[in-house]
């Protein structure tokens, strides 16, 4: 119950989102797909320095971080539920695959870990059709009955099973390519994995998206939608 009563004060000093208009959401996704090929562009061209903004795994990750926080901010509200799930997977895609395309470096691995875990932790609020609060994190969404339209009734379209499992599968097959990746990393006269308990990465790798995967159990859809939805 206390948890429960934290969850209202949070909820009570967010502010209610709106769903996007049409306008809104034609220059949400044209901003997010011109940022996407940007990104793209540049990460093809990081191994010359002078022609790319992203040359290092550090730079890439900030760009990212960027688009992550954007995504976020897309209420879980339909239409709109339907683009933030679209275009984290799409994002979660490049960053599995892109990662891999920069040498690894000890002093990159705690930025990259902090980035997985905010994405780990971005995916769990979309799974369960949260809003995003930039201050505080994940929180229900909770229309006030007086907001409600009985002829334009509010819907949060869940993860759908496809979703899900292409969801499943980035991140397993990720994962490996991660710990593949991280084979190579320059420790002289030691195992790299000895070189990871030392420097305190180890648990942080080997509990990559353990909570969306948790969450997501046997990859089986909710049974109510609305979900994440109540009234106040």
């Amino acid at each position: 119950m206390e948890a429960e009563s934290s969850r209202s004060s949070q909820n009570t000093n967010l502010k209610i989102p709106r769903a996007l208009s049409k306008g809104q959401e034609r220059k949400a996704v044209e901003f997010l797909e011109y940022s996407f090929q940007d990104i793209e562009s540049s990460f093809k061209k990081r191994s010359e320095p002078s022609l790319s903004k992203l040359p290092t795994l550090t730079t890439y990750l900030d760009a990212m971080h960027h688009l992550l926080a954007f995504i976020l901010q897309m209420p879980p509200i339909d239409p709109s539920t339907s683009l933030r799930t679209a275009f984290l997977l799409r994002l979660t895609n490049d960053i599995m695959n892109s990662v891999l395309g920069y040498p690894p470096d000890m002093d990159d691995l705690q930025q990259l870990l902090d980035f997985l875990d905010d994405l780990d932790e971005a995916w769990l609020a979309v799974l369960n059709s949260q809003v995003w609060d930039p201050s505080s994190g994940a929180v229900d969404l909770v229309i006030p009955v007086d907001m409600i339209e009985p002829d334009r009734p509010i819907r949060a379209t869940p993860v759908s099973q496809t979703e899900r499992t292409r969801l499943h599968s980035l991140l397993v097959t990720g994962t490996a390519g991660l710990e593949e990746w991280l084979s190579r990393l320059a420790t002289p006269g030691e195992d790299y994995q000895l070189a990871l308990e030392r420097a305190g990465f180890m648990q942080g790798f080997d509990d990559l998206f353990s909570k969306t995967l948790a969450e997501m159990g046997s990859l089986s859809e909710p049974l109510i939608d609305p979900v994440g939805i109540s009234t106040c």
